[in-house]
């Protein structure tokens, strides 16, 4: 099972950009049909997924997210990178990478539809808190 570590800069000022970063360890990230995914959890709410980087390079992102937000990696590192910009208040969060392995005839596009929740990802990392402040 692969390991995730997340890191930030934990304290961001409006309309700025933040920069996160999921180092992978335990498996390569371009290994066939695995996905790795960037999911929020604001205080006191639920889990907000926010899109989605595959083996293969593709990226899927959440329509609601999507004009801020741009996941992309560095294979020789083996990290997974999100990058959000104009950030508000409201961006505040728990940041967290998670992995999942598609069976092979699942797209990477159902990823976030139909794969959202705490349980439906293979492995988590352990988050990583960005406040929204001035």
């Amino acid at each position: 099972q692969v390991q995730l570590q997340e890191s930030g800069p934990g304290l961001v000022k409006p309309s700025q950009t933040l920069s996160l970063t999921c180092t992978v360890s335990g498996g390569s990230i371009t290994t066939n049909y695995y996905t790795w995914s960037w999911i929020r959890q604001p205080p006191g709410k639920g889990l907000e997924w926010m899109g989605v980087i595959a083996y293969d390079g593709s990226t899927y992102y959440s329509p609601s997210l999507k004009s801020r937000t741009s996941i992309s990696r560095d294979n020789a590192k083996n990290t997974v990178y999100l990058q959000m910009n104009s950030l508000k208040r409201e961006d505040t969060a728990v940041y967290y990478c998670a992995a999942l392995r598609l069976p092979s005839f699942v797209h990477t596009s159902f990823v976030g539809i139909y794969f959202f929740g705490r349980t439906d990802f293979d492995s988590w990392g352990q988050g990583t808190q960005v406040t929204v402040s001035s």
